[in-house]
């Protein structure tokens, strides 16, 4: 298997929706900037994947066909929440396997305003199994979106088991806006306290709106390429894609009322064991993540899944300052999507560049000092979990 590198990296910066350019006009501009800082031109690109969820189908050829036409293969995905990290998947097997030297991962979504909903009403939910479940809960009744009962019934979850408050979701998204203070590419930028958070307008169980991730416009891209074929062109080859997986539903996610598991914890476990095996890497040596925090609950869950700290110590390592600048490891430099913002399709791929950027030293006032190993987390509901480990080499 041939060891694959990210020689590129670019997105443009997120928005509210109504507040950018097309699906298509932000795909290109994102693919542009990634061949630009790769150093390439469109022509060498051999394989395109293009991740969106909410678009008609061969939207992704519409938005390449602004940067070119040169015939190459263009695949279209959706895997929900993951779909950005589900076409760097794609893209790293491709050149992993040797089926293609150079090949395009990009991602976009162009998204309109309020709470994600089903686009066909006329056939069953994709995501009915865990709707069910979390219908079936307390409270499940109570008018919300689907996506907040969820991930906010995996927080009343955590809180019964380990005998937390939802402040701690609340400290959560105080850090992500601290972080996204840095981030010229964030949508929510101006720095929010505590008080703030806990009495914005109460959404559903442990959750307010400020712990909830915004519908976001946005595109993200990266350009894979071979060992060989980077050094061949005198382009960079020195951050690396160590470790990779991709893991969907359990036996028995949906024959439980354990709302974490609903959520994806298990798929979370599972994925990140699989990476620290196959890269050797202890999840204690990693100084930098990007993890996905499309609510402030799945954060804290996801620390434990990911094996930051141990079951039943997020309280701890929030309040210690384990998760932000100072601490054990640097979570979400990037603002996260809960201050970064979530444009579902392009949010894996602007997780790959944030942590390009971190292992390249090219962060700015966000940079976390000497990360040579970095961890990304990208989570969808229906499911997916894509976990991906990336280091930096001489």
């Amino acid at each position: 298997m041939a060891n694959v590198c990210i020689s590129g990296v670019g997105m443009v910066p997120f928005t509210k929706p109504g507040k950018s350019g097309t699906y298509n006009e932000m795909g290109a501009a994102a693919t542009r900037s990634a061949l630009a800082d790769a150093g390439l031109d469109y022509s060498d690109v051999q394989q395109a994947y293009v991740g969106y969820v909410y678009g008609d189908s061969t939207s992704g050829q519409n938005a390449l066909y602004e940067v070119g036409m040169t015939g190459i293969p263009v695949v279209n995905v959706n895997n929900n929440c993951s779909t950005g990290s589900s076409a760097l998947w794609l893209a790293r097997q491709a050149v992993a396997s040797g089926q293609a030297d150079c090949v395009l991962a990009l991602g976009f979504e162009q998204m309109q305003p309020g709470a994600l909903v089903n686009g066909y009403g006329d056939r069953p939910s994709p995501t009915e199994r865990g709707e069910n479940i979390a219908a079936s809960r307390p409270n499940g009744d109570q008018p919300a979106p689907m996506a907040a009962k969820m991930f906010g019934g995996a927080g009343v979850e955590y809180m019964s088991r380990y005998g937390v408050t939802n402040e701690i979701f609340g400290r959560v998204s105080v850090k992500a806006r601290t972080h996204a203070g840095r981030n010229p590419h964030a949508v929510f930028r101006d720095p929010i306290d505590l008080d703030t958070v806990m009495n914005s307008k109460q959404i559903w169980g442990p959750l307010t709106l400020l712990m909830c991730c915004p519908p976001t416009n946005g595109a993200a891209a990266a350009i894979v390429c071979s060992e060989e074929f980077a050094r061949a062109r005198g382009i960079d080859s020195t951050i690396r894609i160590r470790a990779q997986s991709l893991v969907t539903d359990l036996p028995g996610t949906y024959d439980t009322t354990d709302m974490m598991r609903v959520a994806g914890y298990d798929m979370t476990a599972k994925a990140a064991a699989e990476v620290y095996e196959q890269s050797g890497v202890e999840p204690t040596d990693i100084p930098v993540v990007e993890l996905h925090d499309c609510f402030s609950t799945n954060e804290v869950i996801t620390y434990e899944g990911l094996g930051l700290t141990p079951e039943g110590t997020a309280e701890k390592f929030i309040l210690d300052g384990d998760n932000t600048y100072g601490g054990r490891v640097v979570t979400n430099p990037s603002g996260g999507l809960l201050s970064k913002g979530h444009p579902l399709g392009a949010t894996g791929l602007a997780q790959c560049a944030e942590l390009v950027w971190q292992l390249r030293g090219q962060a700015g006032d966000r940079q976390v000092t000497d990360a040579r190993i970095a961890l990304q987390h990208n989570l969808g509901l229906g499911g997916a979990c894509v976990v991906t480990m990336y280091e930096k080499v001489s």
